[in-house]
């Protein structure tokens, strides 16, 4: 089943999806394009993953991790469905990056891969934007590149596990404008959904709504202001997105990030 929140009349509700309507408890049947879609699910927290494509890597100049290379994404990054990816002022090189985002059905911990898959109660799509700018030293967590408001959108669905028979078998493509710039599959990941689980669940627990967002595969590009993302995920849905400028009293990024191994005085 595909489950959505969303607004309707000035209401917030819930509905699955029906020959393209959202209905919500009451029976009542909403078109889709008339609601205002909110988050999927509102998540405790979102782990995301680096590198977990050979290719992604690749195109990176960066090595294979022997292990999950993992970073949050802040809850204020978080952005539905339609909603506005705001360009920081000053950025030279903001990219999309489409990702499967798997959603946890309960709460999880010390999980062993061969039992993981139990603990996911769904997916979603996930678009893990970043200001590549700042991202050239691998050495820190990419909070500053992947950390802004809005560079977090997810949806727009939550569509049960039940619904995909293999995860690990889905097609990803991510369009700008019309033009197809990204696309991969999910079997192209370096690590699987069940050793993500059994890995983060050894040191935290995963609750019940945590997000993973399980990386992405070769295709980045620049977006700019007033470009639209279109994002797919196989059996998920379509995850849309467009893009603004941030507001001129924002003053410019200045400064970058070190290079490996440098200091740069802070």
């Amino acid at each position: 089943m595909k489950y959505a929140r969303f607004i309707a009349g000035g209401r917030a509700l819930n509905g699955h999806l029906r020959d393209g309507k959202l209905i919500d408890a009451a029976g009542v049947a909403h078109p889709s394009d008339d609601v205002q879609f909110l988050l999927p699910v509102e998540p405790p927290k979102v782990i995301a993953l680096a590198l977990n494509y050979n290719d992604h890597a690749g195109e990176l100049g960066l090595t294979q991790p022997k292990e999950p290379a993992l970073f949050w994404k802040p809850n204020t990054t978080l952005l539905p469905h339609r909603g506005s990816v705001i360009y920081p002022r000053g950025a030279e090189f903001m990219h999309y990056e489409v990702e499967l985002g798997v959603i946890i059905g309960r709460d999880a911990r010390r999980v062993k891969a061969g039992d993981a898959m139990d603990y996911v109660g769904g997916y979603t799509i996930g678009n893990d934007l970043v200001v590549r700018d700042y991202v050239t030293n691998t050495f820190r967590p990419p909070m500053r590149g992947k950390g802004w408001d809005t560079f977090g959108p997810l949806g727009p669905y939550y569509v049960t596990a039940d619904e995909i028979a293999d995860p690990h078998d889905l097609k990803l493509t991510a369009h700008v404008n019309g033009e197809l710039r990204q696309q991969g599959s999910t079997r192209d990941m370096i690590f699987s959904i069940p050793e993500l689980i059994e890995h983060i669940s050894r040191f935290m627990t995963l609750q019940k709504d945590d997000v993973i967002l399980t990386g992405t595969p070769k295709g980045i590009s620049h977006v700019r202001p007033g470009d639209v993302m279109t994002l797919e995920v196989e059996g998920l849905g379509t995850l849309v997105n467009d893009t603004v400028e941030e507001d001129e009293g924002a003053e410019p990024i200045q400064g970058k990030e070190s290079k490996e191994g440098e200091w740069d005085g802070r």
